[in-house]
């Protein structure tokens, strides 16, 4: 798969390494960057590519993750959860067929975030 990834500066840390767990993992990264002030911006970014298909999934960052993922959600063709446990990771894709993620680099710690992408990352929606 292709994941598209971005973030505001308080969450670039945690980016790169996902980035880089994601590669691990053998997907494609397309790096949507960190430099943008406010947390909207490489958000609306990584939703717009993700709704036009430009990439498969989109993973966004902020230091709660709740600005990014109420940014990409007014992305129509957006979905984007905001997850805190491996639980929620499997479901948004699982349940919800979430296209995106949003996590907090000041509220979980880089173990946590890579196990919450591999989760995301391993599931597929299967309509009933």
């Amino acid at each position: 798969m292709l994941i598209g990834i971005g973030c505001d500066p308080n969450a670039s840390d945690l980016k790169a390494v996902l980035a880089r767990y994601a590669v691990e993992l053998g997907h494609a990264v397309r790096d949507f960057g960190s430099a943008a002030p406010l947390c909207p911006l490489p958000a609306i970014n990584v939703a717009e590519s993700v709704a036009r298909g430009e990439v498969d999934r989109g993973v966004v960052l902020c230091g709660t993750g709740i600005g990014v993922s109420i940014a990409a959600n007014k992305v129509k063709g957006a979905y984007c959860a905001l997850l805190m446990d491996s639980y929620q990771a499997e479901r948004a894709q699982l349940s919800n067929s979430a296209n995106m993620i949003a996590m907090g680099a000041q509220v979980i710690g880089p173990e946590t975030a890579k196990r919450l992408l591999r989760d995301y990352l391993a599931v597929a929606y299967e309509p009933s």
